[in-house]
């Protein structure tokens, strides 16, 4: 019994069908097909019913899957186990997020697959907060003020932001001096967010309302650029354009908290080791951050 078949039918169990597994897997959808014949000749059962929608697993796959997905996970951990000291075997699948995750994280990324040839990384870039366990991510870096959630979150990081506008934007609708003006501005958001201000040690939180929103905060800087409204975003995104005059910071008196850096994994006893090495080189990265003067 071959173990990447094993792989295979726990990732169209868990992923729901061929396709989604496939792309999971980094393989063609041909080939995820093949392995799941070859897995059922040799058990002599079927364990996944095909449907126009995707694949629903049998009785017999029921039972059977969590018993591969065991098996997997004592063979991976017995290929570390014999490796070198220190290094890496089979997929780390990682979800980052678009916005920073080309310039902040895929560098990090690089640098892990160097060092661990036998290691495959499979980074999906998207602002959409994916679904760990549904679509079979090890982990996610998010960043942000971290919601309450059944997820296990670890700070890799600070990262700082301001809010900005247009000098056009300013021009029309003035600039508010303090959050509880905030109100009467059209706000930029990722959706319906709080945003945070410090006055002193005290914490001002408002709730802004816009008519412009978007999950990407690239797309939201344009939108700023253009004079729609008003965007908190973060200062690698707003550097560029603010020495160009392009967006200028406002309110600076009630800077926001610094947000996080976090890597989030399903709940569980322990990381991974995979992700345990991926966190340690992201605070690595991220440790000679400090708060803009």
């Amino acid at each position: 019994m071959e173990i990447e078949d094993l792989r295979t039918f726990v990732e169209v169990a868990d992923a729901g069908g061929v396709s989604p597994a496939a792309r999971r897997l980094g393989i063609s959808k041909s080939m995820v097909s093949r392995r799941l014949i070859r897995l059922e000749a040799e058990l002599g059962v079927q364990l996944l019913a095909r449907t126009t929608r995707g694949a629903a697993l049998t009785e017999a796959g029921i039972t059977f899957r969590d018993h591969a997905a065991n098996v997997c996970a004592e063979i991976d951990l017995a290929r570390e186990t014999i490796l070198p000291a220190g290094e890496l075997c089979g997929r780390l699948r990682v979800a980052v997020p678009l916005s920073f995750g080309p310039t902040h994280f895929a560098s990090v990324l690089a640098a892990m697959a160097q060092r661990h040839p036998q290691l495959h990384i499979h980074t999906s870039y998207s602002d959409r907060f994916v679904d760990l366990i549904a679509e079979g991510f090890y982990c996610a870096i998010r960043l942000g003020y971290l919601q309450d959630s059944n997820l296990i979150a670890r700070r890799v990081g600070p990262i700082y932001g301001k809010l900005v506008a247009s000098p056009d934007y300013i021009k029309t609708h003035g600039s508010p001096e303090h959050p509880d003006e905030l109100v009467t501005h059209q706000a930029l958001m990722q959706g319906t967010e709080s945003w945070q201000f410090l006055d002193g040690k005290k914490t001002i939180t408002v709730y802004p309302r816009g008519r412009f929103k978007a999950d990407n905060a690239i797309a939201l800087a344009e939108a700023a650029m253009a004079g729609i409204g008003i965007a908190w975003l973060p200062d690698g995104v707003t550097d560029e354009h603010i020495t160009s005059g392009e967006l200028v910071p406002i309110m600076t008196r009630y800077p926001p908290p610094p947000a996080g850096i976090y890597v989030i994994r399903p709940p569980g006893h322990h990381p991974s080791r995979k992700v345990a090495v991926l966190i340690q080189m992201l605070i690595e990265c991220f440790e000679k951050t400090r708060e803009p003067a």
